[in-house]
């Protein structure tokens, strides 16, 4: 079956957690189908070098109507990305 993916742009990042020198961060996109029965999959940007950066969706977390995408690399606020469900 082909992944389900969309388009979407990060609005809000915030740390979640720091441990040593690992850490865990929150997304918040404009528009998500990421969903309680659809936690997981990727999001995928382009540096501006060119190179296709991949950033897994651990998980997702509902504060306040905003879904955030819990991942442990951070993203620029006002990048786009191409979410995808697999």
């Amino acid at each position: 079956m082909a992944p389900i993916t969309f388009s979407a742009n990060i609005s809000d990042i915030r740390l979640e957690s720091r441990s040593g020198t690992s850490a865990r961060w929150q997304i918040a996109l404009d528009h998500t189908l990421f969903s309680s029965t659809a936690p997981t999959g990727t999001l995928i940007a382009i540096a501006p070098s060119g190179a296709r950066l991949q950033v897994p969706v651990l998980g997702i977390q509902e504060e306040d109507g905003t879904l955030w995408h819990i991942v442990d690399k951070p993203l620029s606020e006002g990048t786009t990305v191409v979410g995808e469900i697999s």
